[in-house]
Formats: structure tokens, sequence, C-alpha cells
């Protein structure tokens, strides 16, 4: 996959962000914060209109940029996006704040597991396990849920402190 294009946000001049490019986040900085994550927020939205926001373990990978989770088939995410699959995922932390808006691109259904899903959760149980018996009882679990796959329209980041928050508030676009 190409690297994003690295924007400004447009809504945001009225938090005093500059129109110019100087301080804009490269799109490695992004990726570093998403693949190092331990805990992501996945919102849906449900059949009603009602966002869901729920903390969920997965996998970033920079290769293809894509974010890899898994859930059970009955998890209100997975049922929110089975009719709806736009979904926000963020990292956990609130200073410096990366947030990505895409589509379920693909989800596996539990037990299915092709070379892709096989290589997703082997990379889930290395980040996550320090043993070899945690991880495969980690991949017995994950294998054995549904794998949602998201890929990125557009990615956002701001530095919540006052002195750079204007300066490096940054978009990407594919």
């Amino acid at each position: 996959m190409s690297a994003p294009i690295v924007e400004r946000p447009s809504s945001m001049n009225d938090y005093g962000v500059p129109a110019e490019s100087e301080g804009l986040l490269p799109w490695a900085w992004a990726q570093e914060r998403l693949v190092k994550c331990r805990n992501y927020w996945v919102v849906t939205v449900g059949p009603t209109g009602v966002p869901h926001a729920m903390p969920v373990w997965g996998v970033w990978d920079p290769e293809h940029d894509r974010f890899w989770f898994s859930g059970s088939p009955n998890a209100r995410k997975m049922r929110d996006l089975a009719d709806n699959p736009n979904v926000t995922v963020m990292i956990d932390d609130t200073v410096e704040v990366v947030s990505i808006q895409g589509q379920r691109v693909e989800a596996t259904d539990p037990g299915a597991r092709d070379a892709e899903a096989d290589r997703v959760i082997r990379a889930y149980a290395a980040k996550y396990t320090d043993t070899p018996e945690a991880a495969e009882a980690m991949i017995g679990f994950v294998g054995a849920h549904a794998i949602v796959c998201v890929q990125p329209r557009r990615g956002y980041a701001v530095i919540e402190r006052e002195e750079d928050f204007a300066r490096c508030a940054t978009r990407w676009r594919w």
C-alpha cells in the first residue's frame, strides 16, 4: 500500500491550526504508535445510529496499513460492523493522539483460518504473550473468534500539549 497523503485537518483553523505544512507529523510517527499500542478503542455505529465504543486488543500491520482485531461474533461491535462497515480505531494515548477512520474490509468467521488470518493470529499472540504455552493458548482463543480487518481512509493526530497542539495537528488520507 502506498503512503497516505499528509495534510492539515481542514476544519481546525478555529483552534489556531496553521495552513502551512511546517510541523505536520510524518506517517511513520503515527505507525510507531499504532504498532506499539496495547489497548485500542474501536467505535462502531449500530442500526439505530447509536455509537458504541469498546477497548480491544489488536495488531496494526505497518506493511499494509491495516488494523486487525478479534471478538465474539455475538459482540455488539461485531454485529454493528456486519450492518455498517464504518469504524474508528484509536490508540489509548490521550496526549499523543492517533485516530483512524476506516472500513471493515474483511472478516473471518470463527474457526475459518486462511494464511492471512493465521499470520495475524500469530502476530497477535507474539504481541500479547511471553511464553510458547501462552502463545498457543492465545492462538486457539483468537482463532476461535471472528477476526476483523480495518482499512483506513483517514487518520488524524494531535498532540495535546499547548506548545504542540496547533503546530502538529495532522490528517492523513489514503
